[in-house]
């Protein structure tokens, strides 16, 4: 059933792709198809969800969330690109990139409610739906179906996050760059370079010479 459901959410990654194009009703009605895709929702949990999920803007480069500050949002991405990442002394260390379909959160922060060490930034200009902490617990405690659905989704990112440890922890950097360039082209031509070095712990230097480019 798990496997089941994954299928439908990579499906449904390839309709946000398509979210620039449609209206925001549309996606609204695609976000409701996607979760009753994972578990039946309640006609109660539907009027709640449209009742309360909220939209909002962000221009390339600003800020979502910064160090210091409490992720008080969990974001559903419409349209658009972003990164977490944090401060190594002055170095900035990628450790996400989240685009159209995926969720958009500071996992630590918004799940304990407790101020953030990373930073989420706009790659390109983004548009998301969003609930708060305090209306997915509401969720959570009222409409048992959505306890497998945010089951299956955390299954889900574990799963993408242990596969991106391995890939930056145990393989090379050439290796790296080739396991981004298999599962995720599309970064490759969305993320600025100096972004992807940072991502594979790589210089940008070394990304260079990967792809056989000559610096100028």
């Amino acid at each position: 059933m798990i496997k089941v459901a994954f299928g439908k959410l990579f499906y449904f990654s390839l309709i946000f792709l398509q979210a620039n194009l449609v209206s925001e009703n549309s996606f609204m009605d695609n976000l409701l198809f996607f979760l009753d895709s994972i578990h039946p929702l309640s006609e109660e949990l539907r009027t709640y969800l449209l009742r309360t999920v909220k939209s909002r803007n962000l221009r390339k480069k600003a800020f979502l969330l910064r160090p210091g500050h409490v992720c008080r949002c969990i974001y559903f991405i419409q349209r658009g690109l972003l990164r977490a990442f944090y401060l190594k002394g002055d170095l900035e260390v990628c450790s996400w990139f989240m685009k159209e379909g995926d969720i958009c959160v500071s996992i630590e922060s918004f799940y304990v409610q407790k101020e953030s060490y990373e930073f989420i930034q706009a790659i390109e200009d983004c548009e998301f739906f969003y609930i708060t902490y305090e209306e997915l617990e509401f969720i959570y405690s009222n409409f048992i179906e959505f306890n497998v659905i945010g089951r299956v989704l955390t299954i889900k990112y574990l799963q993408l996050w242990a596969q991106q440890l391995y890939a930056i922890r145990m393989k090379t950097a050439k290796e790296r760059y080739h396991w981004l360039m298999k599962y995720y082209p599309e970064l490759l031509l969305r993320v600025p370079q100096k972004h992807i070095a940072g991502y594979l712990d790589i210089t940008p230097e070394t990304l260079s010479k990967i792809k056989g480019i000559r610096l100028v």
